[in-house]
């Protein structure tokens, strides 16, 4: 079975952790600097709390982490992973456009570890069987399709690094990029006396977009402030095209964490919508 060390511990992050925990591997994680809430979800996971240097004796390395955080966590993990005298595969499976995953591979690079380009589609694995999808992509890739074993799904896409973190900025730079423009128009028609008519026509000739909407934009709430960071990284891959519509796109989720930390005016708001009917 093999040791598999995951940062950090958030929902995909200890969702992962505890269906590879149940499936017998041994999970390590680092709690150093960690909240209590990161603590007991861990211990939940069946996670155990690990130094530097045990992390980078692990079979597989998974950085699963907000966007912003991925180089840190590179660079925070390279020296244990250089002393280390078997050598990781490192994987990032972080939001990041395909120029953040090659910095990050330059981070590891003079380690000697292993480096693996991911993505991941899909929300945390769940009791019921669910099971998002893993996509790696560069030499390495094949190092991690033993995960497949182990109640994972990883997928290989082909192309060097960055390939996978490409398709998961564009998969989701379009479903929630979808969101965000279906939550500002839903506000928008409300502020304006429309959100009665809006409801109708889209129950008239958008039902599959309104099901759709009523499904993904709730669950937006609570994961709003960390769609910043991803929607910043999108930015940076589509270039000049686009930069500026996904630039507004992160004030927008920014905006939205905003209120859904405080006042939960613009969140009630979605939810009268989408519940009506």
């Amino acid at each position: 079975m093999p040791t598999i060390a995951i940062l950090a511990q958030g929902a995909m992050g200890a969702g992962i952790g505890r269906r590879l925990a149940q499936r017998g591997c041994t999970v390590l994680t680092s709690l150093a600097g960690r909240s209590e809430a990161s603590a007991r979800r861990a211990a939940e996971a069946g996670m155990r709390d690990a130094t530097p240097a045990e992390l980078a004796g692990a079979d597989i390395f998974l950085s699963v982490l907000p966007p912003a955080e991925a180089q840190a966590t590179a660079e925070w993990l390279a020296p244990a992973l250089a002393a280390a005298p078997r050598k990781a595969v490192y994987a990032d499976c972080n939001a990041i456009s395909p120029r953040t995953a090659l910095l990050v591979a330059g981070i590891i690079a003079p380690t000697g570890a292993g480096f693996v380009d991911g993505g991941i589609i899909g929300g945390p694995p769940r009791e019921d069987g669910y099971t998002p999808v893993l996509y790696v992509s560069g030499e390495e890739a094949g190092r991690l399709m033993p995960l497949n074993d182990h109640g994972l799904e990883v997928r290989l896409t082909p192309g060097g690094v960055g390939a996978a973190s490409a398709l998961k900025m564009s998969y989701a730079g379009i479903t929630k990029g979808l969101v965000a423009l279906a939550s500002a128009m839903i506000l928008a028609a409300g502020r304006n006396g429309a959100a009665e008519g809006l409801r109708a026509e889209l129950e008239r000739s958008q039902p599959q977009l309104l099901a759709w909407f009523g499904r993904m934009v709730p669950p937006m709430y609570d994961k709003a402030y960390r769609w910043v960071g991803e929607m910043e990284e999108i930015a940076d891959f589509t270039g000049p095209e686009a930069a500026a519509i996904y630039q507004a796109i992160a004030g927008f989720y920014a905006t939205m964490a905003t209120d859904n930390a405080g006042p939960k005016e613009a969140t009630a708001a979605l939810s009268a919508f989408l519940r009506k009917g």
